[in-house]
């Protein structure tokens, strides 16, 4: 007869501790058609431990995403993207456009968008938040902006990691059940 493990056995732990260590580095998309603005936003979130994509416009980061409709997003759910950050005014397509893109795709909808702006345009900025935004940024964006979304995406990431453990748990648990019921 097999042994059927308790899930106080299973190796499922509640413990976060050595998540922060073992994790991977949060992986930033960063979107701005200006060559300066890319690489000064690269280097804050370098600075902020952040791993770094840049791209010079919104139908690179489509096309990046595997949402450009050539591709589709076959083979992109493995891309792990924890933030997506684009300026506002790109020629071709706005940050706007990407962000409703972005929510749109079934794949892509749950990574948080900040928009980043030199222009305080109090319409703008609402209706970017109301469809879906996690921030609206004005630039030039400081590392304290970059630190506190980081922490932010941390937190969050940790959230849902207890969350997935807790699930886990509750499974292992129905099924001990299920099997102490039908003592196999």
């Amino acid at each position: 007869m097999a042994e059927v493990l308790r899930p106080e056995m299973l190796d499922i732990s509640n413990d976060t501790s050595s998540l922060a260590s073992s994790q991977e580095l949060l992986h930033v998309l960063a979107v701005d058609d200006s060559m300066v603005d890319r690489k000064f936003i690269e280097r804050l979130l370098r600075v902020s431990s952040c791993k770094v994509t840049v791209v010079d416009s919104a139908t690179r980061a489509l096309q990046y995403l595997g949402l450009d409709g050539e591709n589709g997003s076959v083979g992109f759910e493995d891309l792990k993207i924890n933030l997506i950050m684009t300026d506002y005014s790109m020629p071709g397509m706005t940050g706007y456009e990407l962000l409703k893109k972005i929510k749109e795709s079934s794949i892509f909808r749950e990574i948080p968008v900040v928009i980043m702006s030199s222009e305080n345009i109090l319409p703008r900025i609402d209706r970017c938040l109301e469809e879906g935004a996690e921030d609206f940024l004005l630039k030039p964006v400081k590392l304290a902006d970059v630190k506190r979304l980081r922490d932010s995406l941390m937190k969050a990431e940790e959230r849902a990691f207890k969350n997935m453990m807790h699930k886990r748990e509750l499974e292992a648990n129905d099924i001990y059940s299920q099997l102490k019921r039908a003592k196999i």
